[in-house]
């Protein structure tokens, strides 16, 4: 599909009608979901390790980055440096809906780091990084949805990380505006199918929910 006509693409009523109020979904209290969210450098993905590892079960942790540079590379260098070598590494840069179903069981931890990623993967895939449209394709909205539902279906304990970038000034170009925007959505879903949501401050955890 061309650039032009996705930009003439339409999104029905009731997609965008459930893209905006998807966190009025009333939480299952059953469910062992935990969000964290922060800004960059805040301590969530700290956190969100600590977590697992306090839980006492195995560990899956599923990455979503994809390294693009080395400097990029050496930050991911890090990260998994510092996590227990024990834990099963599971890397999704789209697919996370399905990553998610085929790690999560019961008895079983899943942490997924980060939703900012995936989005960015979604929204700016490499085959058109100088694509200037600022409309959400169709593919991304499917992947939303799947990830909607394998949330809903979890079975064992998992851990969601998330930035939070939505408290600047809006954004001068459309697609960044459009990047901003989707990831408070998807923040807002992820927080409302939770059972416990913390907002890491400095390092500091500020309970949300839960």
């Amino acid at each position: 599909m061309s650039v032009q006509s996705r930009r003439r693409l339409p999104q029905p009523p009731a997609i965008l009608s459930r893209r905006y109020n998807i966190a009025m979904t009333p939480t299952v209290p059953s469910r062992d979901l935990t969000f964290i969210l922060g800004g960059a450098r805040s301590g969530k993905s700290a956190r969100a390790e600590r977590l697992a590892d306090e839980s006492g079960l195995p560990v899956t942790y599923i990455a979503t980055a994809r390294i693009g540079d080395d400097e990029f590379a050496e930050r991911v260098r890090q990260h998994r440096a510092r996590r227990p070598a024990h834990w099963t590494l599971v890397e999704a840069s789209l697919h996370l809906a399905r990553a998610l179903r085929e790690a999560d069981r019961p008895g079983h931890c899943v942490l997924i780091d980060c939703l900012t990623l995936w989005l960015a993967n979604l929204l700016c895939p490499p085959e058109s990084m100088h694509d200037d449209s600022a409309i959400l394709p169709p593919a991304a909205i499917e992947a939303f949805d799947a990830f909607d539902r394998a949330l809903a279906d979890v079975r064992g304990k998992v851990i969601v990380v998330s930035n939070e970038i939505g408290l600047g000034v809006v954004p001068l170009g459309s697609v960044t505006r459009l990047y901003v925007d989707e990831l408070g959505r998807l923040n807002q879903r992820v927080a409302a199918a939770s059972t416990r949501a913390t907002l890491m401050v400095a390092g500091l955890p500020l309970a949300l929910k839960g």
